[in-house]
């Protein structure tokens, strides 16, 4: 398969707005960083879940890739060719071929206008159809995503959440992407609708070759839908590999965390003795060496020293972590 998307070392930081204490004093200005080297590639066709806690910058990083957040440094890479320095019609072009599916239906929906002037929109802003063939390629879109056509005068505010959500993918095919990212797209919707919208997925994925970046904080979700997972942890990729190996045989030691902290049916279940202890530090006072070896039960010096390392190849994972350094899984296998 052919790479369709290469995000390269892709860093996003934020200015923290100063008080006017800072002023007086000449405070230098912090920044939260939110994406912070971030590498990653997908092919055409594969489906990508991006996992982490809340606020790791999961979503921040997919604003990125589309332009909708200005990137600080690094670069995004799509069909080929550079994202991050396009302007006017190229720029318009890109964003034919990639859309983003919000978190929040009802919000990313203007509330004053109907079902059928939201799909039409895009049809008439990217000047996709003519003016007169604009109504019946609207109820087309409506049919694809399993909207009837008695919702096409409808507002947001006489929709379900599913229902709104369905706009929303319908909204984001009208362009005929080749990429979507799908930003935490059911979280916000009750539990049998969420199956319903992440079948609409895949029905969507297979039947129209889509390529996704599926974000969410539910591993089961990720594991069901995506052929590959990226998983993040304060701005940073730590685990990437093909998602039933990263499930089966995990690495990384928040990799595992995540895995056992999945909730099982079982009435005598117990929760998992190897938890990370405490919260994640502050993006504003980040510890030195990896990020994660704060709240790691198997952090070494070498950890609280150095910066977690570009990236070892595990299996079939890459994982960013000391512990498979050569020289300590050669001390390791020694003992």
């Amino acid at each position: 398969m052919s790479s369709l998307l290469n995000i390269r070392d892709l860093s996003v930081h934020f200015p923290v707005p100063r008080s006017v204490a800072d002023f007086l004093v000449a405070a230098p200005r912090q920044l939260v960083r939110a994406v912070n080297g971030v590498t990653l590639e997908l092919a055409q066709g594969q489906t990508l879940g991006l996992v982490g806690e809340s606020g790791c910058g999961k979503s921040t990083l997919g604003r990125a890739v589309l332009r909708l957040t200005q990137a600080t440094a690094g670069d995004v890479v799509f069909d080929g060719r550079s994202v991050l320095g396009l302007q006017g019609d190229s720029l318009l072009a890109f964003r034919r071929r990639a859309q983003m599916v919000f978190q929040d239906p009802h919000a990313s929906m203007n509330p004053k206008l109907t079902v059928g002037q939201t799909i039409g929109e895009v049809l008439r802003v990217h000047r996709l159809c003519p003016k007169e063939e604009i109504d019946r390629r609207v109820g087309e879109l409506m049919e694809r995503v399993g909207l009837t056509a008695d919702l096409i005068e409808r507002k947001p505010a006489g929709l379900s959440g599913g229902q709104c959500q369905r706009v929303g993918i319908a909204r984001a095919l009208a362009v005929g992407p080749d990429l979507i990212i799908a930003d935490e797209s059911v979280s916000a919707l009750d539990v049998s609708i969420q199956a319903q919208i992440l079948n609409l997925f895949l029905e969507l994925q297979r039947d129209l070759n889509l390529t996704m970046v599926f974000i969410s904080h539910d591993l089961s979700v990720v594991r069901h839908m995506c052929q590959m997972v990226a998983v993040m942890y304060l701005g940073r990729i730590v685990e990437y590999g093909p998602s039933e190996e990263v499930f089966r045989h995990p690495q990384h030691p928040y990799t595992q965390a995540l895995i056992e902290a999945i909730p099982v049916m079982a009435p005598d279940a117990r929760l998992s003795d190897h938890l990370p202890k405490g919260e994640p530090p502050s993006p504003l006072q980040m510890p030195l060496g990896c990020p994660f070896h704060p709240r790691c039960p198997h952090a070494m010096p070498v950890c609280q020293a150095d910066p977690a390392p570009p990236g070892f190849r595990v299996d079939t994972q890459t994982v960013h972590c000391h512990l498979y350094a050569p020289d300590i899984r050669s001390s390791a296998a020694a003992d």
